[in-house]
């Protein structure tokens, strides 16, 4: 199911642009006046209850990491269509028109600015089963990074503090254990994440912990061309000349969560799928740096399961 869509309408869109914290919602409908409601389903629906007979609104927001799930969840189910930034571009949108102090009131009135200059695309409203599984990974990784944590702090710790470590770090293998059963039940009670996850691991490289991931946080694999697959992902090159100086091509941005898992399985692609690691040994061979050669790996893996959903039949052949 692709993550956005065009809306088709021949009214002019107003824009209510929204600048969320754990507490409250300050917003703004069409630039006007900036008010704000609590961060509460409460709050939420009255803000619903302003927007909703608007004609041509659409509801935008930066994406906050978690404040802005129930707010997304309510707009979705009161059919209110909803435009959801990455932070990076609004505060490049930022720089570019001078706009260098920051508190809520002046961040509305940049996203709505941002969102009048460049037209977001509206979200689809996520699968239930597609939340559930992004709640049980944003779980995971948690654990993951308190397991980090814990095993640094026991490198340095003393006797007595090492014990407790231990047991904590126990428990932690425990919890995570239990997560990754809940994420496996997940996929298989649902037999569409379940082919899709069971097509992505075809590819020699790709384990449960990346499908998984792929499933939650890029909906648009398969539905997408490859060229925004990779820059949804962070991993599309970009030139940076100026003048007669040639620098290196870069990537940037994209989806954090599913660039640090994919990083993890292009550095075992790399050197255990038979095609990929003849593919980074050649571009080793021309002079690439070694982290431009992974990211050549990464931007393959992804583009390869691109195709891979939207064909049954498509192989990897080198």
């Amino acid at each position: 199911m692709n993550s956005y869509y065009k809306v088709e309408s021949t009214e002019p869109v107003r824009y209510v642009s929204l600048d969320i914290s754990k507490a409250r919602l300050d917003y703004t409908i069409a630039g006007q006046k900036c008010r704000q409601v609590p961060n509460t389903a409460a709050g939420i629906a009255t803000l619903i209850t302003l927007v909703q007979p608007l004609p041509g609104v659409r509801v935008v927001c930066e994406a906050t990491g978690g404040y802005e799930r129930r707010l997304l969840e309510q707009l979705h189910q009161a059919s209110v269509p909803v435009c959801r930034l990455q932070p990076g571009r609004v505060r490049n949108f930022a720089r570019a028109e001078g706009t260098l102090a920051k508190t809520d009131k002046i961040d509305v009135g940049l996203i709505y600015r941002y969102a009048c200059a460049m037209h977001p695309r509206v979200e689809k409203p996520p699968l239930p089963e597609v939340t559930a599984l992004r709640e049980l990974l944003d779980y995971r990784r948690q654990l993951v990074d308190q397991g980090t944590q814990t095993a640094n702090r026991l490198e340095t710790a003393g006797p007595t503090l090492q014990a407790l470590l231990q047991a904590q770090r126990e428990q932690q293998a425990a919890a995570l254990a239990k997560a990754d059963e809940l994420v496996a039940q997940q996929v298989r009670a649902h037999p569409a994440l379940r082919a899709k996850a069971e097509r992505m691991q075809q590819l020699q490289g790709v384990g449960p912990v990346l499908a998984t991931t792929l499933l939650a946080y890029l909906p648009e694999l398969g539905e997408e061309d490859d060229k925004r697959i990779a820059a949804l992902v962070g991993v599309a090159p970009h030139a940076h000349d100026s003048g007669e100086t040639s620098r290196p091509r870069h990537a940037r941005g994209g989806r954090v969560e599913v660039r640090n898992v994919l990083y993890m399985a292009a550095v075992s692609a790399s050197q255990h799928n038979p095609v990929l690691s003849l593919f980074y040994q050649r571009l080793q061979a021309a002079g690439k740096p070694a982290n431009v050669c992974l990211l050549a790996v990464m931007r393959k893996m992804i583009v390869v399961l691109n195709r891979m959903l939207k064909d049954p039949h498509f192989t990897l052949v080198g």
